[in-house]
C-alpha cells in the first residue's frame, strides 16, 4: 500500500483501509517505536520492565506510562535540549524550536515530517493554489508545520507569519494567494482589511488551527464563498486529527494513537466520554510514547461520511488541567485519583468547590457501591490535605463530561 499524496479524493490509501488492515500494521509499528523508545535516555525507569513485543494495539498501549509535560520540561532543563527523548542530536535535525517554558522541540527535513499534508489535501489545497500562510516562523513550529504541509500537496507558500495586515492584504492582492493557514481568527482581520483598501481577495479555503473555530466565524467565511475546516495539531505531535468536507468531527491522522483516558491518570475512558487527549506517535525522530496533551475531548461512534475510516474525536473540548486552589491549597485531578484507587469500592470521585459565607467549600462526590462515609473522608484529609463534606452517590450518577474538579465559585 503507498503512503504517499495523490490528486484524488484521499491523501492516500491509508486513509479508507479497513480496520483490519490498519490494526495489522500497527500490530507491527508500535512495537518498533516502543523498543526504540525503551532504549532512550529519557524513557529510562519508566518503560525498563516492558517487553515492546507485547504492545501491539491500543489496549496494550494503555498499560504503559504516561509522559506528561512537566516530565519533558524537567528532562530538558537537566538534558537539553531535547533531554534524552530522541536518539538524534541537535545537528540531527533541520530545525529546533522554542516552546514557552521553555520547550524545544525538534524539525525534521523528511516530507511532509508533520504530517500536515493530509489536514491541507482534506481543505481541497493542492497543486496551482497559493497559501498565504500566517503562522509564526519565529521560535515556534507552527509555520515550518503548515509550510512543509503545503509542500506536500504541491501548492506554493507565501511565509506570512504574523502582523503586518495591509502588508499581507497587499502581498496576496499581487501574488493571488487562494488559500489561508492560520489562527481562525486572523483572516477576518485580513478581509476586513481588504475591503477598508478597497482590495478584492482571492482566497478561498482556509486550514486553521492554534484557537477555536466558532460557528460563527465559519459562516462568516462562508458567506464570504470561503470553506473554512480545522485541525487539531501540536509543537510536539504534530497533525493529530483533522475535520474534512463532511464537517462532522475530527479524523485521527494515520500516524498516530490517540487515547481518551480519566483526566490525571493513564486510563481509557469508555467511547463518547470526555477524557484527556493521550497521543502515540510513529515518528521514528522523536517517538514520544502515551504524550498527554492536557486537552479534552471524546470518541466520536462510527466512520466519517468522507470516506475516511480512522477513528473520530470531538475536537478541542477544553482543558484537562482541572488544578484549582481550594482554601488556599491546589488539589489536582492525580489526587482525586489517588483517593479512587485507595478504595475498592469507590468507581468515580468529583471534587466540587463552592462559597458559603464567604469561604471556600470543598465536598467531595463518590460513586461508591459500599464503604463507610467517615473512612473517605479520613481519606480525603489525607490524600487532598483537606477536609471536605463527602457525599456518596450511587453508580452512574456523575456526569460523564471529563471534570474530575468541578469549580462552581463566581468570579464575576
Amino acid at each position: 500500500m503507498k503512503d504517499r499524496p495523490g490528486s484524488g479524493t484521499h491523501f492516500d490509501a491509508l486513509e479508507t483501509r479497513s480496520a483490519e488492515a490498519r490494526a495489522a500494521w500497527l500490530a507491527e509499528e508500535l512495537p518498533r517505536q516502543v523498543a526504540l523508545a525503551r532504549s532512550l535516555p529519557g524513557y529510562a525507569g519508566a518503560l525498563d520492565a516492558v517487553d515492546p513485543e507485547a504492545i501491539t494495539d491500543r489496549d496494550a498501549l494503555a498499560a504503559l506510562p504516561v509522559l506528561r509535560k512537566a516530565r519533558l520540561g524537567h528532562a530538558q532543563g537537566a538534558d537539553a535540549p531535547f533531554g534524552g527523548y530522541t536518539a538524534r542530536p541537535v545537528q540531527g535535525f533541520a530545525h529546533v524550536f522554542q516552546s514557552p517554558g521553555p520547550i524545544y522541540e525538534p524539525g525534521g527535513d523528511a516530507p511532509d515530517w508533520w504530517r500536515m499534508g493530509r489536514f491541507l489535501h482534506a481543505c481541497g489545497v493542492g497543486q496551482g493554489d497559493v497559501v498565504q500562510n500566517c503562522f509564526g516562523y519565529h521560535l515556534t513550529p507552527a509555520g515550518m508545520i503548515f509550510e512543509s504541509g503545503a509542500r506536500a500537496v504541491g501548492a506554493t507558500v507565501l511565509p506570512a507569519g504574523t502582523g503586518q495586515t495591509e502588508l499581507q492584504v497587499r502581498a496576496a492582492a499581487d501574488i493571488g494567494c487562494t488559500a489561508y493557514a492560520g489562527t481562525p481568527d486572523y483572516l477576518k482581520a485580513i478581509l476586513e482589511k481588504a475591503d477598508e483598501m478597497g482590495e478584492t481577495l482571492r482566497i478561498e479555503k482556509a486550514a486553521v488551527g492554534g484557537g477555536a473555530l466558532f460557528p460563527s466565524l465559519r459562516q462568516y467565511y462562508a458567506d464570504r464563498g470561503i470553506a473554512c475546516l480545522q485541525c487539531y495539531a501540536t509543537a510536539d505531535l504534530g497533525n493529530i486529527a483533522y475535520e474534512s468536507a463532511a464537517q462532522e468531527g475530527m479524523i485521527v491522522d494515520e500516524h498516530v494513537i490517540v487515547e481518551i483516558v480519566t483526566p490525571g491518570t493513564g486510563d481509557p475512558v469508555p467511547d463518547g466520554e470526555v477524557g484527556e487527549v493521550v497521543v502515540t506517535t510513529l515518528n521514528r525522530d522523536y517517538p514520544l510514547i502515551r504524550f498527554a496533551t492536557g486537552d479534552l475531548s471524546a470518541v466520536m461512534p462510527g466512520e466519517s461520511p468522507c470516506g475516511r475510516t480512522n477513528m473520530r474525536i470531538r475536537g478541542w473540548m477544553g482543558r484537562a488541567d482541572q488544578t484549582t486552589k481550594i482554601k488556599g491549597m491546589f488539589v489536582r485531578p492525580e489526587q482525586v485519583a489517588a483517593l479512587v484507587a485507595r478504595h475498592d469500592e469507590i468507581a468515580r470521585a468529583r471534587v466540587v468547590v463552592t462559597r458559603a459565607d464567604e469561604r471556600d467549600v470543598m465536598t467531595v462526590q463518590i460513586e461508591a457501591t459500599g464503604g463507610e462515609p467517615a473512612v473517605f473522608e479520613a481519606s480525603v484529609a489525607e490524600i487532598l490535605k483537606l477536609r471536605g463534606a463527602v457525599e456518596v452517590v450511587a453508580p452512574g450518577a456523575l456526569p460523564r463530561d471529563g471534570l474530575v474538579i468541578e469549580d462552581k465559585r463566581s468570579y464575576d
